[in-house]
Order: structure tokens, then C-alpha cells, then sequence
């Protein structure tokens, strides 16, 4: 089993596809990385040896992957929310930030449905 920036690859998938496990590294990165270390990438991750492993960790290190792109995702929308700018301000309110409709959908953002009782009518 490969492990890459503290991720354990599985091992019984394509490369390309394996690769993509890691937070920061999407298809085309990972085709990038595989094509720069000369591997083919249809094989699978338990078939690379360890000069080839060595090869795609010396590629990766060059990125911002996991932990740090973590960290640094959460710092630019902390900032946001400090400077007051609209997409902070949606991420204070936890309403979807780009220009989404708000009045049917947005479930996933603005949580469960938080039933407001309507007006009781008056006795005469």
C-alpha cells in the first residue's frame, strides 16, 4: 500500500484514479504527476515499485496538498468574513455563496427547515 502525504492510497485501483485520494489533487493533476515520473497510468497503485513511488512523492511535494491547502482554504474565507465582503458575509449567514436561489433550495447549507407558526386570528 502507497502511502502519499499522509493518505493512504488504495491499492486496487487505477493510478490516475488513486491519486485523486489525495485533498488538493484532482484527474488532471494526478495525469500531470504520472506523466512527469513516466508512469503509465492504467496501472494500479499496488504495482508501482518504489522508485516510481518516489518519483510521484517528489511531484506532490512540489504542491499544496492536504493539511496546508487545508489551512490555507480556511484562512481566505476567515478573511473574508473579517473584511465584511459579500461571500463572508454568506459564509457568518451559512447561505450559499454563489448566487444560488434560497427560497425553494439550499437544504444542504442552510441546514433543516426551521418551521415558523403562522398568525392566529383574532376572537371576536
Amino acid at each position: 500500500m502507497a502511502r502519499i502525504s499522509g493518505v493512504d492510497l488504495p491499492k486496487n485501483k487505477r493510478g490516475v484514479i488513486g491519486l485523486t485520494y489525495i485533498y488538493g489533487v484532482g484527474l488532471t493533476t494526478s495525469q500531470n504527476i504520472l506523466t512527469g515520473a513516466g508512469i503509465d497510468w492504467s496501472k494500479k497503485v499496488n504495482e508501482w515499485n518504489d522508485d516510481e513511488i518516489a518519483a510521484i512523492r517528489a511531484a506532490i511535494s512540489e504542491l499544496t496538498v492536504e493539511g496546508e491547502l487545508r489551512s490555507q482554504t480556511q484562512m481566505n474565507i476567515k478573511r473574508m468574513m473579517d473584511i465584511g465582503c459579500y461571500r463572508g458575509l454568506r459564509h457568518r449567514k451559512g447561505l450559499p455563496l454563489r448566487g444560488q436561489r434560497t427560497k425553494n433550495n439550499s437544504r444542504t447549507r442552510k441546514g433543516k427547515r426551521k418551521t415558523v407558526a403562522g398568525k392566529k386570528k383574532a376572537v371576536k
